[in-house]
């Protein structure tokens, strides 16, 4: 009988195996890093648009706060009336990395200029692009909750269940 050359059907098959189990392993840990990424780029976004928010508060006094869209600007960005040039483009449009931003600015204790403010950040698919949800308020503290944010985000809306981020 001659011997023949070759790996047989069942070595094969435990290699197909061995592979499957340590991607089991793998992917998971994969997809947690993945979020983890999301969420920090979220977190630095709504850092981003804080100082955005600021910045074109202190230049604009007659107005104060602005909405996420009149802090943007397409490049090559010449400031504007309707366009203020601090933030990206595709910040200002409201998505970024797997976050659904919006800032939404108001009058409040009798002021006549948008004096207040609610940055926040929501993830487009709860548990595939984050778990967390950021917002702040004009004072610039970044908070978190691990719940799904609503979808509309309120003037001072920034409280419980959300809490200041470590």
């Amino acid at each position: 009988m001659r011997k023949q050359k070759g790996f047989s059907l069942i070595e094969l098959l435990i290699v197909v195996a061995i592979i499957l189990i340590i991607a089991a392993i793998a992917i998971p840990n994969l997809l947690r890093a993945r979020i983890a990424a999301q969420e920090s780029s979220a977190v630095a976004s709504v850092r981003t648009v804080n100082t955005a928010e600021i910045t074109y508060q202190t230049g604009n006094p007659t107005v104060g706060y602005t909405s996420l869209s009149v802090l943007g600007g397409v490049a090559p960005c010449t400031p504007t009336a309707a366009f203020a040039c601090l933030i990206d483009d595709t910040l200002a449009k409201g998505t970024k990395s797997g976050y659904l931003f919006a800032a939404t600015a108001g009058i409040a204790g009798g002021s006549t200029t948008n004096n207040v403010v609610t940055v926040s950040a929501i993830p487009q698919a709860y548990n595939q692009s984050g778990v967390r949800s950021f917002c702040s308020n004009e004072d610039a503290v970044i908070r978190s909750a691990t719940v799904a944010a609503p979808a509309t985000v309120v003037i001072g809306g920034c409280i419980a269940p959300f809490s200041v981020l470590q």
